[in-house]
């Protein structure tokens, strides 16, 4: 009996042990199919909108194989235009006065487009700098009646589903002092549609990934000359970037899986009667920091 009572604190000791145990492993699994059950990303955040560089390349494919552009490019006497300081501030003004006459125009008129200008916006576009001259875009023009309504169908769908489940009470809040919805009328009237995909990588010439280095940074700035070249020519469109759209549009147009839709631009003239927000911009001391 005195042997029984000196170890019974042992084995309170070790069944308490096992029962920590058995709890802890038990809150483990709990936790392990919570996290699995759980959506890992937020509702509204649509994965075509995700930089690829987030997802590197495979092993085999992205070490230090030769990437297929010229080892030896070479370099070429360069002469740029240099204008006397009077003219400079002169053409910088009147860029200025252009472009800050650019508004977001959601009532487009069915009036036709010369497709020759749209060809040299494109054309204006593909100059923009990009990461290792990748040049990781591309510009699908839409000009066919029934696939810009298909294009319409599907953006509709998804975005009353962005704004009354996805978007939240406060970005729905803020948009409706823009008068904005889902519905999406400019899709259908506009003479083209413009959708610029953003090429996550290429492929060199044997099959394998080719890195398009800040893929979606060079794409981006395409699309600000993109816009840009549109108000010169005397167009307008709003940028639109219909959340979770981008899967049934790629299908749609038959793009490849390497590309991934950043931005729909409308691109035509703007109707009669059509109105803008009375909105203002940012005074110049609140955008820049002279140091």
């Amino acid at each position: 009996m005195a042997l029984f009572s000196s170890l019974t604190p042992v084995f309170i000791a070790i069944i308490c042990v096992l029962i920590g145990v058995i709890m802890k492993k038990t809150n483990g699994e709990k936790v392990k199919r919570d996290t699995k059950s759980k959506d890992p990303s937020r509702p509204w955040v649509d994965e075509d909108l995700k930089d690829g560089t987030d997802h590197p390349l495979e092993e085999e494919e992205g070490d230090e194989e030769w990437q297929g552009l010229e080892e030896n490019v070479a370099h070429v006497p360069f002469t740029g235009e240099r204008y006397s300081e009077a003219e400079m501030i002169k053409r910088s003004q009147a860029f200025y006065e252009l472009l800050n006459k650019r508004r977001s125009v959601r009532f487009l008129s069915d009036e036709p487009v010369p497709r020759e200008v749209i060809d040299n916006v494109i054309r204006t576009a593909g100059t923009s700098p990009s990461g290792a001259h990748t040049e990781p875009w591309t510009f699908v023009v839409v000009q066919d009646p029934h696939l810009k309504h298909k294009i319409r169908e599907i953006v509709e769908e998804e975005e009353e589903i962005n704004y009354k489940k996805r978007m939240g009470d406060r970005w729905v809040n803020d948009l409706k002092r823009l008068r904005t919805n889902w519905i999406k009328e400019y899709l259908d009237t506009a003479p083209y549609l413009i959708l610029i995909f953003k090429q996550v990588y290429g492929r060199l010439p044997n099959g394998k990934k080719k890195t398009h280095y800040y893929n979606e940074i060079s794409v981006s700035i395409a699309c600000g000359i993109l816009l840009a070249a549109l108000q010169n020519a005397g167009l307008y469109t709003v940028t639109s970037t219909p959340l979770n759209c981008g899967p049934q549009l790629r299908v749609l147009l038959q793009r490849p899986a390497n590309e991934k839709l950043l931005l729909l631009l409308p691109v035509g003239y703007p109707k009669k009667d059509a109105t803008v927000p009375a909105l203002t911009r940012k005074p110049l001391e609140d955008i820049m920091v002279l140091m």
